[in-house]
């Protein structure tokens, strides 16, 4: 099965049909560049049409869009238009059936890092750092750019380890995508002017291992994102919680591939929580 598109075109028909319920060698840069996904001036809506209507495209409107592929937990497999392949979260038990190019990992669990990584992988990079230091990420591999803004998280016996999550931005086909790792806290305003501009965020929605609920809503909102895809939810009762909350923000739509090919032109005329299929 293709993946589906969202994709801008206006036709009186297409109406989305939403539902709510029950469904090596890494370059350190000196400097972080927020600037290269800033924050629109204005908020402009664009339409959008079911995850399940095709329209055919043009080589040139082909080339400007990412495909994102759901592989489990907080792994998501992100594919260029030049062929750049990414894995979110890279671990053990989770993986894409493809060597990545570039593997992100977080140390909050080991679901969330890998002992063993594929030596295929050319950038692999952590999302903590060492010697007391966070760590900082910036780098470009053909079309893809991509680097970390860290967060704190909580460690044993309630401490605080901080600097030792990182949010992941990568800018691809002239999207910021925005990958939350484990995020345990709401975000301040420094977080949100150092992230700049974000078009669609990988979320994790348990509402216990990472932040809770009412913090994700609220972190989401302060991101003024057009799409949510969410992560890290462990099963249909978990991810429904969510979405009863969120469908008083966000419409829902949910997708029945865990595949979906996005563009910069095509994001939805409303906050729009995409589910695709796993956890």
């Amino acid at each position: 099965m293709s993946a589906p598109r969202f994709a801008i075109k206006t036709i009186a028909a297409a109406a989305v049909a939403l539902a709510a319920t029950s469904v090596l060698s890494p370059v350190r840069a000196q400097e972080v560049e927020p600037e290269r996904c800033p924050r629109l001036i204005a908020y402009r809506p664009l339409p959008v049409v079911p995850a399940a209507f095709r329209i055919a495209q043009s080589e040139a409107q082909a080339g400007s869009e990412v495909r994102l592929t759901f592989v489990g937990h907080s792994t998501f497999l992100i594919e260029s238009p030049a062929g750049v392949t990414i894995a979110t979260d890279y671990n053990d038990s989770v993986r894409p059936s493809v060597t990545p190019r570039i593997a992100t990992m977080n140390i909050a669990h080991s679901s969330h890092r890998s002992y063993l990584p594929d030596p295929g992988i050319e950038y692999l990079l952590s999302g903590w750092g060492e010697g007391g230091e966070p760590a900082k990420w910036e780098l470009t591999v053909d079309d893809v750019w991509l680097r970390n803004v860290t967060t704190n998280i909580r460690g044993g016996f309630a401490e605080t380890e901080r600097d030792a999550n990182s949010m992941f931005v990568f800018e691809v086909a002239g999207l910021c995508i925005l990958h939350l790792g484990h995020l345990h806290h709401v975000l301040t305003e420094d977080h949100l002017k150092a992230l700049g501009r974000i078009d669609v965020v990988l979320a994790p929605v348990d509402g216990s291992y990472t932040l809770d609920v009412d913090g994700m809503i609220e972190t989401l909102k302060a991101l003024q994102v057009p799409l949510v895809i969410p992560m890290h939810y462990f099963g249909a009762s978990t991810l429904n919680r969510f979405l009863v909350h969120m469908g008083d923000h966000y419409e829902v739509v949910l997708s029945d591939t865990p595949s979906v090919t996005l563009s910069r032109d095509s994001l939805p005329v409303l906050p729009t929580v995409l589910v695709l299929p796993g956890y």
